[in-house]
């Protein structure tokens, strides 16, 4: 399977109006963004799991990264409210589960061989820094120098300029957005190659953004065990 695979387009997906495709879990369904390969894929995804779901142990054999956009998440390491990011490693492994229902953004199989930090940011955790002009609150949720992920917080009618050197991820994660001409609405995720910019204006009620400023494939990316 492949969807938005072709990474040298400029690529905006209006997730919130995609439809939920169910997984081999009961109860955990997605609205696949980016795939390639079957049920192993190198894949960015909304994830829906419904109350009392779990999906069954397993480990990540291409690492997992994961924001939690509404409800809480769980493992047997603990629980994890909306706003919270973590990145699970290759070889890492956990039974995922919601007792009342949550939904999340998802990247599979897409780190470098030799990243393997685990970490959580709870909300409000990460390194605190200087917003952009626009912005109220910025938060840095990793930094390797690879690639730098952060969570910011814009206002009503501010400018976003953001220029775009590696390759840029944007999940719009609520508030709204003006940009080429659409409304980029909650849950909309934008993919840039390296090198266009990302120029847009923020809808009333302001808008909070998850970025990755980071090449869209990295090199030294661990490979999939199969491709369909």
């Amino acid at each position: 399977m492949r969807i938005n695979d072709d990474l040298s387009k400029p690529t905006v997906v209006k997730g919130a109006q995609l439809d939920w495709l169910a997984s081999p879990s009961p109860g955990v369904d997605r609205r696949m963004l980016f795939r390639i390969g079957g049920e192993v894929a190198r894949a960015t995804s909304i994830v829906r799991y419904a109350p009392d779901s779990a999906f069954p142990r397993h480990t990540h054999g291409g690492g997992e990264e994961i924001f939690v956009l509404e409800g809480t998440f769980q493992d047997e390491h603990g629980d994890y409210p909306a706003g919270t990011y973590f990145r699970n490693p290759p070889g890492t492994s956990h039974v995922p589960a919601s007792k009342d229902g949550c939904t999340i953004f998802v990247r599979l199989w897409q780190y470098r061989e030799e990243d393997r930090e685990q970490l959580v940011r709870k909300p409000g955790e990460g390194t605190s820094i200087a917003p952009w002009t626009g912005a109220t609150e910025a938060r840095i949720l990793f930094d390797d120098g690879y690639e730098q992920v952060r969570l910011e917080r814009f206002v009503a009618g501010a400018t976003i300029e953001i220029d775009n050197p590696r390759g840029l991820e944007l999940l719009v994660i609520a508030g709204g957005i003006d940009f080429a001409g659409d409304e980029l609405e909650s849950q909309t995720w934008v993919r840039l190659p390296a090198g266009t910019e990302f120029r847009g204006t923020v809808r009333g009620g302001g808008a909070t953004l998850w970025m990755k400023d980071a090449p869209l494939l990295h090199r030294g990316l661990l490979p999939l065990p199969q491709v369909t």
